[in-house]
């Protein structure tokens, strides 16, 4: 997903063991972990006249996730990939040194029925010494992903390492993400089962932290390493993120990632030149942002 704009911060507040937003980057926490920018997509109906259309546009220095939960994608990118991507599975596109990439509501769904579609397109940070990898594409189908039962909440691994379990996604440095969904009241806590900074992104539902009710909508980030003590309530999901973080600071300009500002200014020029790798088969062009 293109970030279109430049990064605009949602204001954050502290309510004691946690600080709370709406995105990521945000004031007070530019990064949690490796994760570095979070974009969250819907609910929104799609068709007969109204599609996803994001037109080719690069990235250097990151990896960025594609999860979706309703609605289907079709990703095409520089390399010659072209993946349907369906709910509950994992699209893992590796920018590395450069990558160009569209994203479509297929053409088989332009028929003129309305669909919902509902996701999130993530982006995660690459390690100094990987920023500057040959880029990679992984599909990893939702049958391949781990999954557990914890009482009443139902576990899904979606990419990294937690709980004993290891995601088949290709990850470069130490994360996790996974899913929760509850039927009734769940108590969380992570002690001993995920390692570095902890993310909590409410899908829908609620939980309780602090005391305080955070609705969907929200993430929060704890103040806290390795540990978090949530109260889940019933019928909710979210999505828990996060990991070791990065010794260097990591800018951000569109959508380009890098520990290294001239990397940056590169890839800008690149891109305006249209040196940068582009598809083969595609003539659409996002501009850089003025």
């Amino acid at each position: 997903m293109s970030n279109l704009g430049l990064i605009i911060e949602e204001r954050s507040r502290d309510i004691g063991d946690f600080l709370v937003g709406r995105l990521i980057p945000f004031r007070k926490k530019r990064m949690i972990g490796p994760f570095i920018f979070i974009d969250h997509m819907g609910p929104t109906q799609l068709g007969p006249h109204k599609y996803m259309d994001v037109d080719q546009h690069p990235h250097i220095g990151l990896a960025t996730l594609t999860f979706m939960l309703e609605g289907e994608i079709m990703h095409e990118d520089s390399l010659g990939t072209k993946q349907r991507i369906t709910p509950g599975s994992v699209n893992w596109m590796v920018a590395g040194n450069g990558v160009s990439h569209s994203e479509r509501t297929p053409k088989d769904l332009r028929s003129g029925t309305k669909f919902m579609a509902h996701g999130y397109q993530i982006w995660i940070a690459l390690p100094k010494h990987l920023e500057d990898i040959p880029p990679e594409f992984h599909h990893i189908p939702e049958s391949k992903l781990p999954r557990w039962q914890d009482g009443n909440a139902t576990f899904k691994l979606i990419a990294g390492e937690g709980y004993g379990y290891k995601s088949p996604v290709p990850v470069h440095s130490t994360l996790f993400m996974i899913e929760i969904k509850t039927q009734e009241v769940y108590h969380l806590d992570t002690r001993t089962h995920l390692s570095g900074e902890i993310g909590i992104c409410v899908v829908e539902g609620a939980i309780v932290a602090c005391n305080d009710l955070i609705q969907k909508g929200n993430i929060l980030v704890s103040k806290v390493v390795d540990t978090c003590k949530i109260v889940i309530k019933p019928n909710s999901h979210i999505l828990l993120f996060g990991g070791e973080s990065f010794p260097e600071k990591r800018h951000i300009y569109w959508n380009f990632v890098s520990s290294d500002l001239s990397k940056i200014e590169k890839a800008k020029s690149a891109w305006e030149e249209r040196s940068f790798p582009m598809m083969p088969n595609d003539k659409s062009y996002v501009p850089l942002p003025s």
